[in-house]
């Protein structure tokens, strides 16, 4: 097995290649914070379309095919040669390794303890493992990052959100202390910057590894009235922050915060068509307005890869609320990262599709969706998010974080326009 649990060899036709550690940490220049496609000379194999995705159905998802029916004439997939590009830096796959056999679920499965640093379960035996190795993967010790969001209309139009955003493992920022942080998992905050009507809005949140013992804490500061307040609604289906009602709170990178309104079923492993080493897509060389398409986004800039995943349905329990019945989630083996994702609504229709287009930050030895988005097949419409091609500053994994950057009372100041 790989550090994080993957089958290291490669599949019986060579099709998915044995792992070799991940692309080297000088595998492209970077250029003002944006990394080289170190497979920019690369050309299709095959496209997958309306007229021939049949011959391909048993690698794609339900959500996959339902997106070649709502838009026949324009959704397609480039599909690729595979590389398996991902890696972690060598003392993160060590506390993995130790995971394995020190982590263990609490609270019926909506906590973990024992844990530290990333992939809490790196064989899972059941779904709600699977799932907090997705909640608890690794996405770098701290980053900085500018991105930009966008909720096409079916027409295609759109306003577009801009926001920098931080991150930080609760245990490396400067100032942590091991009591009064012991159940936290990670410090995040995101502040608007355009359009000028959310500009200075703050949303600030304490991930929880036990959320049932301590709910996510999250405040909102509002530039308008000048105040901070506590932000209960950030979870679940609570919408989700500038997505239009496009997203729930719990939607973000398709599933985030506590696992305990679904029961999780994991269905096994197989092989899919998913997209991969989106360096084009995240290019900027590339302009948002070129990426958004009416429907989805632009095909002549993603590209999918044959991986194998991590299959997990998770159903809503008996007597609890959510506006997704079921969630058929595909969970990359390489990363943790959740690929594909098949949202259904309470009746049992199938309603959102969410794909996460991931770069691997070869220098960092960490993966992102840039973009990520979530399609809309009934309304049309879609939302796109951890877009950097316009960024000036899109990934800083050098961030030095500290607990005060992570305070409420900091609200303010951030917010100020």
């Amino acid at each position: 097995m790989t550090p994080l649990g993957a089958e290291k060899a490669g599949n019986a036709d060579g099709s998915i290649p044995e792992w070799q550690g991940g692309l080297p940490k000088d595998a492209g220049d970077i250029q003002n914070g944006f990394r080289d496609n170190p497979f920019s000379s690369e050309k299709p194999l095959f496209v997958i379309n309306a007229q021939n995705y049949a011959q391909y159905q048993d690698k794609l998802s339900p959500g996959q095919v339902a997106l070649f029916k709502r838009y026949p004439d324009t959704y397609k997939m480039p599909v690729y040669v595979t590389h398996r590009s991902a890696g972690v830096p060598d003392e993160v796959a060590q506390d993995i390794r130790k995971n394995a056999v020190t982590t263990k679920l609490v609270e019926n499965g909506n906590g973990i303890e024992g844990f530290k640093t990333a992939v809490p379960f790196p064989i899972p035996q059941n779904g709600l493992e699977a799932v907090w190795n997705h909640i608890a993967r690794y996405r770098g010790n701290t980053s900085l990052r500018q991105t930009s969001l966008a909720v096409p209309q079916a027409n295609g139009a759109y306003v577009q959100v801009d926001a920098d955003e931080r991150y930080a493992l609760a245990d490396r920022v400067t100032d942590f202390d091991p009591q009064s942080a012991s159940n936290l998992l990670y410090y995040y905050n995101s502040k608007i910057n355009a359009p000028a009507r959310l500009a200075g809005n703050v949303l600030l949140v304490h991930e929880t590894l036990n959320q049932v013992k301590e709910p996510r804490l999250a405040w909102l500061y509002n530039s308008g009235q000048r105040r901070v307040r506590r932000a209960p609604q950030v979870s679940y289906d609570g919408p989700g922050t500038a997505s239009d009602g496009m997203r729930t709170a719990d939607g973000l990178e398709h599933f985030n915060g506590s696992p305990d309104r679904y029961e999780w079923k994991l269905v096994g492993k197989r092989e899919m068509y998913i997209p991969y080493n989106s360096y084009l897509a995240a290019s900027p060389k590339i302009k948002i307005k070129d990426l958004l398409m009416p429907g989805h986004l632009n095909p002549e800039f993603t590209r999918y890869e044959l991986h194998r995943v991590w299959e997990v349905v998770a159903t809503l329990k008996p007597g609890e609320r959510h506006i997704y019945g079921k969630r058929h989630i595909y969970i990359d083996e390489d990363t943790w990262a959740i690929s594909l994702a098949d949202h259904y609504d309470n009746r049992g229709a199938l309603w959102r599709v969410g794909e996460s287009h991931l770069q691997y930050f070869y220098d960092a030895q960490i993966s992102y969706p840039t973009p990520e988005a979530l399609y809309d097949l009934i309304a049309g419409r879609y939302i796109a998010s951890g877009m950097i091609n316009e960024s000036s500053k899109p990934y800083d994994f050098t961030f030095k974080a500290s607990k005060k950057d992570f305070l409420p009372a900091t609200l303010r100041t951030m917010g100020i326009r």
